[in-house]
């Protein structure tokens, strides 16, 4: 689950993270007011989506004016220009797409004087299984961009979990972005902090690009972003109340209700899988021959009718799909639960498109039979390859 900078900032500053004051604006008419809170003379006016990028998108719209996503205000005036601007448009990125996504908050912030720019994040290193934090000197530039050209900037300090964050894991963040004395007091004390927050809240990641030395010697973090793991958010009330779901698709939104594992992609051919491994393998085959997948989906080991009739209701949601491919293995799931899960959810939705159904393993005879005494038109299929190329050509790609 993702939240908003400004939410993001809100949850550092609990645990004495030095940030930059700001108000939000969810409306037009909230801009003059929050201009007047932070008194100025220089303002940020900030794009909220759930995307990187925003300083150097576009908006779609002429009204919108040339400028991205982050603005620069001298004047509240300015601000509430910007603001009537940039509410409600729609901002293009290089991690939205180009569809982009709808501008439904802004964030105003006192401006800052910068005097060196750094990267900092930290994450769940899955290879030594410690929270690990990721530093470079070079802030305020994508991070894979540094990665690729010069590897050599990015410095990795992992924590052991039983020790937590120690004295020498801040010395060693300093000196990776070439601070010392007071800054690097500062560095030392803004590592315990964000590790801290980061196991206190169960995050995912947590990115802080840039993360700003300002001419007055303060060591500030100027944007932040937050992610957090989903299996330990019921631990979390606080944090589920943060959830923006204007910024999430409908579909994954009501696949989560269910408790699938669903990711909507570009494709046109829908799927329904159980385990992500076979999930992976079967969009695989189905570029391999020639179309593209629609989503990611995994009903998981031990679904019921219910769920899986959930499962085929949203995949049929999505006017993109122009065939669907069930692909089941039945271990601990059963071939006939899915087919029944599958029927029932034809009977209600209607069967639009091409249905390809591909069963093995437990109670396969059974599920077959019941999806051949249904009576609709659903073809089927011997193994993954025959079951792909099938809703390939079906779908007319092959």
């Amino acid at each position: 689950m993702n939240i908003h900078e400004y939410q993001a900032k809100a949850v550092l500053k609990e645990f004495g993270v030095s940030v930059a004051r700001g108000v939000p604006v969810l409306r037009a008419s909230d801009a003059a007011d929050a201009a007047h809170e932070l008194g100025g003379p220089v303002w940020v006016v900030k794009s909220q989506i759930h995307a990187g990028g925003r300083g150097k998108g576009k908006f779609k719209e002429p009204e919108a004016g040339e400028k991205g996503g982050v603005r620069i205000a001298k004047s509240a005036e300015e601000v509430e220009a910007f603001v009537e601007q940039m509410l409600g448009r729609t901002l293009v990125t290089v991690q939205t797409g180009p569809a982009g996504k709808q501008v439904n908050r802004l964030y105003l912030e006192d401006g800052s004087n910068i005097a060196k720019e750094f990267y900092l994040s930290l994450l769940v290193d899955r290879s030594t299984s410690r929270v690990a934090f990721v530093v470079s000197t070079e802030g305020g530039v994508d991070i894979e961009e540094v990665a690729r050209r010069t590897p050599d900037k990015i410095v990795t300090v992992s924590i052991d979990p039983v020790t937590g964050a120690l004295p020498h894991h801040g010395r060693a963040v300093a000196q990776a972005l070439g601070l010392s004395g007071d800054l690097g007091r500062q560095a030392e004390q803004l590592t315990a902090q964000l590790y801290a927050a980061f196991v206190a809240k169960d995050m995912a990641m947590l990115e802080i690009n840039p993360l700003i030395v300002s001419v007055e010697g303060r060591l500030k973090c100027l944007d932040a972003k937050i992610s957090f793991d989903p299996n330990a958010l019921y631990r979390h009330p606080e944090i589920i109340a943060l959830r923006d779901e204007t910024e999430e698709d409908p579909k994954e939104i009501e696949a989560s209700k269910h408790d699938l594992n669903y990711i909507a992609l570009d494709g046109e051919i829908g799927c329904m899988v159980n385990g992500a491994g076979l999930a992976m393998a079967t969009m695989d085959i189905i570029k391999l021959y020639g179309a593209e997948p629609a989503n990611f989906l995994d009903v998981g080991g031990g679904a019921t009718k219910d769920k899986v009739a959930a499962a085929f209701k949203i995949i049929t949601a999505d006017p993109k799909v122009k065939g669907i491919l069930v692909n089941i293995f039945g271990g601990i799931m059963k071939c006939d639960v899915i087919a029944e899960g599958v029927i029932a959810a034809v009977r209600e939705v209607g069967l639009a498109a091409p249905l390809v159904v591909r069963l093995e393993g437990t109670n396969v005879e059974l599920g077959k039979k019941i999806i051949a005494e249904s009576g609709f038109n659903v073809i089927s299929a011997d193994d993954l390859d025959d079951a792909a190329q099938k809703i390939v050509r079906a779908v007319g790609k092959a």
